[in-house]
């Protein structure tokens, strides 16, 4: 059972790294508030959800997102980058 084990993880490595290899660094719109979505949104997640999921979200649904990531998911984010980052978020990849 345990040579399974192993013999599991070690094809669960090879799978990953190799999904990795083609994952290329994710470059957000230049505008006020990047650095605090990078510092904290990525501290948790691929910043490839925001451009990815960008055709969709207004205001509210930026709002309701980063609120959430607070609040279900305790995200480690101050009043006052929330803020900024639902702005950035909305100005930049909003509907």
């Amino acid at each position: 059972m345990r040579i399974l084990s192993i013999a599991v993880a070690a094809a669960f490595a090879v799978t990953a790294s190799v999904a990795c290899a083609d994952d290329k660094p994710i470059q957000l719109k230049k505008a006020p508030g990047v650095e605090k979505v990078e510092a904290n949104c990525q501290a948790c997640h691929s910043l490839s959800y925001i451009p990815m999921n960008s055709p969709f979200p207004n205001a509210a649904l930026w709002d309701a997102e980063v609120t959430k990531m607070i609040n279900a998911f305790g995200a480690p984010i101050d009043a006052a980058d929330a803020k900024d980052i639902k702005a950035y978020l909305t100005k930049n990849y909003g509907s």
